[in-house]
């Protein structure tokens, strides 16, 4: 962890290139980190990029960094309570409308609807405006693409700053933690085709909505991709001792990490094991599920 990296300077805008400032939210937690970035794009006319949580104090700090200076877009990357709650205050305190994928659950592909997991999530949520893939948004001196990277969750929406061949990857990459694939609205197979969706840009610099800037970010793609295979891995290697449930698998794959973590870990688990199932590579006893019983399929 870098000087950097600890520095948390709250409600301080932070300049980090030509056409991006931060702001750090004061909400630190084990799975915000330092806390939400906000991050204002532009010189003069600006786009905010995940406003964060309903956090008048972080609202606020925004409302200094952007100094009296035009707010023409608000985008939020996806619907959970650290990135959305806060758009609809600042819309009202800037006028700018609010740009979004959809409601929370918008793009999610359906089933498992008795596994609803949602406690971190912004159903209050509505957007002014509707983006989707392919989406081009531009002012004055910034131009931002809408990459659609299902995932994490259903209506997860990166932004690539096209001037600076950088992009706004939300929550879906972070360098100080995997981030976490919770069914029924986070799906594996989902997120790592939206992996290689990224890799596609060639982005030089990606910029989590948490922690530190990732450089050369392509080679950090592949680093996540193998390390995903690598828990597919294990998870087979698992089952060939025969038939075992998820919490015993992240008692075993995740020793090393904290155990206030493990329920999370669990919820990638699950995103790992529907993959797998789908893919006719494992069997269940019944319906899936965290206490389910998987093995290895029949040949």
């Amino acid at each position: 962890m870098t000087t950097a990296d600890t520095d948390r300077l709250y409600g301080t805008a932070r300049k980090i290139s030509a056409l991006v400032t931060s702001v750090l939210c004061n909400n630190p937690s084990h799975y915000t980190y330092t806390g939400t970035q906000t991050f204002i794009v532009g010189t003069h006319n600006l786009a905010i990029l995940d406003p964060g949580p309903l956090d008048l104090e972080h609202g606020n700090a925004l409302l200094k960094a952007i100094g009296g200076r035009s707010v023409s877009h608000i985008l939020v990357t996806h619907t959970h309570l650290d990135h959305s709650p806060l758009s609809a205050w600042l819309s009202s305190q800037t006028g700018a409308p609010i740009y979004a994928f959809g409601k929370h659950g918008s793009g999610r592909s359906g089933g498992l609807e008795f596994e609803e997991v949602e406690a971190g999530a912004d159903k209050a949520f509505t957007p002014d405006k509707i983006i989707s893939d392919g989406t081009v948004i531009k002012d004055n001196d910034w131009t931002l693409e809408c990459i659609h990277t299902p995932g994490h969750t259903s209506n997860h929406i990166c932004f690539k700053l096209v001037e600076e061949n950088s992009i706004f990857v939300g929550d879906h990459l972070m360098k100080w933690a995997t981030t976490v694939i919770s069914p029924p609205d986070g799906d594996m197979q989902a997120y790592l085709k939206s992996l290689e969706k990224l890799k596609a840009h060639k982005a030089d610099t990606l910029y989590p909505t948490h922690g530190p800037v990732i450089e050369n970010g392509n080679a950090f793609i592949r680093g996540v991709i193998i390390h995903r295979k690598m828990r597919e891995g294990q998870i087979l290697a698992h089952l060939k001792s025969g038939p075992q449930t998820i919490p015993t698998m992240v008692q075993s794959m995740y020793k090393d990490v904290d155990k206030r973590l493990h329920g999370a870990a669990a919820r990638s688990v699950f995103a790992h094991i529907i993959s797998l199932y789908d893919e006719n590579r494992i069997e269940c006893d019944g319906p899936l599920s965290l206490s389910a019983y998987y093995n290895l399929a029949s040949t």
